[in-house]
């Protein structure tokens, strides 16, 4: 065995557990790192804090004087919470954050320190943006950027750092990030939503789209996890032959929580209380060694400026409990990946969530106006939301018999489907009397009751509808959560601003009343939007014929998924909805393909080094090992010896044809790499990595694994599964 397999796994068993002290109720401790609303009240004046006010409330702009009010405010408090630097904390096209940290410390003309902080340090930042992906948005000597505060998102501590979540963007004007198209889908799902829901109640002023996120992870022992060049460098399991045990006795999806994790969640849900995230829940997943951390809701871009801190945090705590996550969708094979389903609705400053339904027929009506729309927004756009999921690491779940598939569609329920097919054959035009009793008494009236027992049994649709919000299953682990809600929030308001047109249409020109307007509209949205209704098994062959038939699109790869986003529907979207424009939507395209591409190649890089540094050498000491045995035998027995030395000879022969194999398809792999990066159009490069590189992962996985099932466990280089997945 070898000694750096040897090493990880003596040290991964004496591991001790580190004890956490909880000390007192986490109501306490919740939000002391963040300058939030207690805290303004502390230190800002009264005009400075209706600003800021203001600016969350209805985006108005703070002047500079009221900046700088803010910024003193922010500093001294930081300053006595320990803080030494600032950082404006954003979101480049990545994926990840980004953070450049600058010190209060300054320098007066005559030489004397002090702690200096203003406005302008704390509205807008000039980093270098030469080196974040912009989709050619910029030239090199166009390199600057600009953060520029979102004060929507109140700034925190991290560690020594004051952090001030912003917005980037290029010398020109166009975001390089993925927080400003999120605000922009806010502020347009905002204004459409709050003019519909005036229609039930005119006192609502403001609409906040919310997310709730569930965040699925792999814990494994550092000594582990550094022992596999593979997991390293790519964050999954390139190769590994299957363990004897698996997942299939279901016995760790709700178990009991290993000691050594439980330090580490204790550890983690109060540093992330402290930060002011709300997380709640906690659990094994179906995966041995996988795990769940999922929050109370929250208004959208603050709970994904909130995830994308909890995965920063997960990795610090993770590290101090010598342990490494891994939030690549499928780090392991043979078991299920990990994702994080975006759980979300629509709630009014009144307190309503419109996705729930309420204990009277207009209150249901609102319900169902909303409910209504976004299965009209998802049917019409599905194409666009599967493209805001799309990666190289989750196009290992989706569509892969464990997770949503490919194919977009949305799981109601039977006894809500009832209800849609009910209002489907609402008449045309006036309601008759007899109608309206029946709607309202026996149909609207009643959905409460209907829902009681609506529970969510239909765990393979990407999109459901699970009691008072739709759940969006398709999201990979490691996403940034901005992508798909911003792709939701916009498809959304674009359908709300057209059904308020159309009803408003109906109430002026045809004289009809509100709610018959509203209810002929509906209608017509749910023959429109038949096709995109399913409550049966996404996996099944069936469906995926069926779905083809309805003609909803079934993009099983990245580069195939992407190709959506420049078509004129979703450049027009973008545009007439103000959230992005036609360079930026290109932009990101542009970069989402070079993405899929470095992964690929770094993977496919990755694969030649495993197949010639450990994979080759130790099958051929094995053979010779082999080879040494049936010699010896015959110098013994002579003739007599075949008879001895069937069983030795055979592996010989089995461990040479797969060493052929492994070096053959690897060198295969490699030339049509080469092949590919000769390619000039990176749509074309994406389409040769996906179609002509990618496929030749699973031969040499193949025939690695068929090495490791065969050969001597003590010679094997690489850690392995059992090894991997069941050390506590």
């Amino acid at each position: 065995m070898s000694k750096i397999r040897i090493e990880a796994i003596t040290r991964s068993q004496n591991r001790p557990r580190i004890t956490i002290e909880e000390n007192g109720r986490r109501s306490e401790i919740f939000g002391i790192n963040v300058f939030n609303e207690e805290r303004m009240l502390q230190y800002l004046t009264k005009d400075a804090l209706e600003s800021v006010r203001s600016a969350i409330f209805s985006g108005s702009k703070i002047d500079r004087k009221i900046a700088d009010q803010v910024a003193e405010s922010m500093k001294a408090w930081a300053i006595t919470m320990g803080a030494t630097h600032y950082t404006h904390w954003f979101q480049p096209l990545t994926g990840a954050t980004a953070e450049k940290h600058d010190a209060f410390f300054d320098l007066l003309p005559d030489g004397r320190a002090l702690e200096k902080f203003g406005g302008g340090q704390l509205v807008q930042q000039e980093p270098d943006a030469s080196s974040f992906p912009s989709g050619g948005i910029r030239n090199t000597f166009e390199a600057r950027g600009y953060t520029a505060w979102d004060p929507t998102s109140s700034a925190f501590i991290y560690g020594t750092t004051l952090c001030i979540p912003t917005i980037f963007v290029s010398y020109t004007g166009e975001a390089l990030d993925n927080k400003a198209p999120l605000l922009r889908a806010l502020s347009a799902v905002d204004e459409a939503a709050t003019a519909v829901a005036k229609y039930f109640d005119k006192t609502v002023s403001k609409v906040n789209a919310t997310l709730g996120w569930e965040q699925e992870y792999f814990l494994l022992d550092k000594a582990l996890a550094v022992s596999r060049p593979d997991i390293v460098m790519t964050g999954r399991t390139l190769i590994g032959n299957q363990a004897a045990k698996g997942q299939q006795l279901d016995d760790h999806y709700f178990g009991v929580i290993p000691d050594r994790v439980l330090s580490f969640m204790s550890d983690l849900e109060k540093e992330c209380t402290k930060l002011g995230i709300p997380v709640k829940t906690r659990h094994n997943e179906v995966a041995p060694n996988q795990f769940e951390l999922a929050p109370v809701f929250e208004e959208a871009n603050l709970a994904v400026d909130h995830n994308l801190l909890l995965m920063d945090v997960m990795d610090k705590i993770a590290d101090k409990h010598n342990f490494k996550v891994l939030f690549h969708e499928k780090p392991f094979a043979g078991i299920n990946g990990s994702g994080k389903h975006n759980n979300w609705s629509l709630a009014t400053d009144t307190g309503v969530n419109l996705l729930s339904p309420g204990s009277t027929p207009m209150k249901n009506l609102q319900f169902l106006t909303f409910f209504i729309n976004t299965i009209k927004a998802v049917d019409t756009y599905e194409e666009l939301l599967r493209a805001s999921i799309a990666s190289a690491s989750n196009d290992h779940r989706l569509g892969a018999n464990e997770a949503p598939p490919a194919i977009f569609s949305i799981f109601v329920g039977t006894q809500l489907g009832n209800v849609l097919d009910e209002l489907e054959g609402v008449s045309q035009g006036k309601l008759s009397p007899e109608e309206k009793t029946e709607l309202k008494l026996n149909v609207v009236g009643k959905i409460p009751e209907i829902l009681l027992d609506n529970t969510d049994r239909n765990r393979t649709s990407p999109f459901a509808f699970t009691g008072n919000k739709f759940e969006m299953r398709g999201v990979g682990s490691k996403s940034n959560c901005a992508k798909p809600m911003t792709v939701l929030n916009t498809i959304v308001a674009k359908q709300l601003i057209d059904f308020k047109k159309e009803v408003d249409a109906l109430i002026d020109k045809k004289s009809l009343k509100k709610d018959e307007a509203v209810f002929n509209i509906l209608r017509e949205y749910i023959k429109t939007s038949k096709r995109i209704r399913f409550d049966g098994d996404g996996y099944s062959r069936e469906w995926e014929k069926e779905a083809e038939r309805r003609k909803l699109s079934n993009n099983k790869t990245t580069p195939a998924a992407l190709q959506v986003l420049t078509s004129k529907a979703s450049l027009d979207l973008f545009r007439t909805m103000k959230v992005m424009s036609e360079v930026e939507v290109a932009a990101r395209k542009e970069v989402e393909l070079e993405t899929y591409i470095f992964q690929i190649q770094i993977e496919g890089r990755m694969y030649n080094e495993l197949v010639y540094s450990y994979i080759i050498p130790a099958a051929i000491a094995y053979q010779n090992d082999l080879i040494k045995n049936v010699m010896g035998l015959k110098d013994i027995y002579g003739a007599a010896h075949k008879k001895l030395t069937d069983g030795q000879l055979s592996i010989i022969e089995q461990i040479a044809e797969h060493i052929v194999e492994v070096k053959k398809q690897s060198d295969l792999m490699t030339d049509a790499r080469r092949s590919a990066n000769r390619l000039k159009d990176v749509n074309k490069k994406a389409f040769a990595y996906c179609d002509s590189v990618k496929p030749y992962f699973d031969k040499i996985r193949l025939h690695c694994d068929k090495l490791e099932s065969i050969m001597d466990n003590n010679l094997w280089p690489l850690t392995k599964y059992r090894e991997l997945l069941f050390q506590k």
